[in-house]
């Protein structure tokens, strides 16, 4: 920590990643006293999130950034050290809470290996997971159990739509005023 940091006094950071919607990310640092929280919906796939950039724009050396566990940083062990080492070769300490792992700008070869390890069981966690859902689904379909993610409308609504996309009217709008996305008005009217 440079003595500018030092006597600015770091700040708590926190970063919450979500997949979905309806996830609760409540859970993931409830109860840590931050001084701002960063919140992304959306995949760990990549690390062009929108949150994860502020965040990063906001950190400086000295600060301190919480996340809950590695998978919530990044889906995959290289964005995951590419984003733990950016951050502590700019003086920001990492902390991971599920995990109970600390990174610094003092990294020595122990944590670079234990991240890469720890990195690597995260992600073949997230991999048996998906795995096992996925050999579930396909164990309802075969019971005739599983029928797949309810329909935005019901059959009334979606005729009403195709009806006024053929007539013309903007499907931006109607995807406005049916609460739904443009791309699903494609897929109850796709272009022919």
């Amino acid at each position: 920590m440079t003595a500018a940091a030092a006597r600015r006094g770091g700040k708590r950071v926190g970063y919450i990643r979500v997949s979905s919607v309806d996830q609760n990310e409540a859970r993931q640092l409830n109860g840590i006293d931050l001084d701002r929280v960063f919140t992304d919906k959306a995949s760990g796939k990549d690390t062009k999130r929108p949150q994860l950039k502020a965040c990063f724009d906001y950190l400086r050396d000295g600060d301190v950034l919480l996340v809950h566990s590695m998978d919530r940083l990044a889906g995959n062990l290289d964005n995951l050290r590419k984003l733990v080492f950016a951050l502590t070769d700019a003086g920001v300490m990492v902390r991971f809470i599920k995990e109970s792992l600390v990174f610094t700008a003092e990294n020595n070869a122990k944590s670079k290996l234990l991240l890469s390890v720890m990195g690597a069981l995260a992600e073949f966690e997230r991999s048996l997971i998906r795995e096992r859902q996925q050999e579930g689904i396909e164990l309802a379909k075969k019971k005739g159990l599983y029928k797949g993610r309810k329909k935005s409308l019901n059959e009334e609504r979606a005729a009403e739509l195709r009806r006024r996309v053929a007539a013309g009217e903007k499907k931006a709008a109607l995807a406005r005023e049916f609460g739904i996305s443009r791309e699903t008005v494609y897929q109850y009217a796709p272009v022919h």
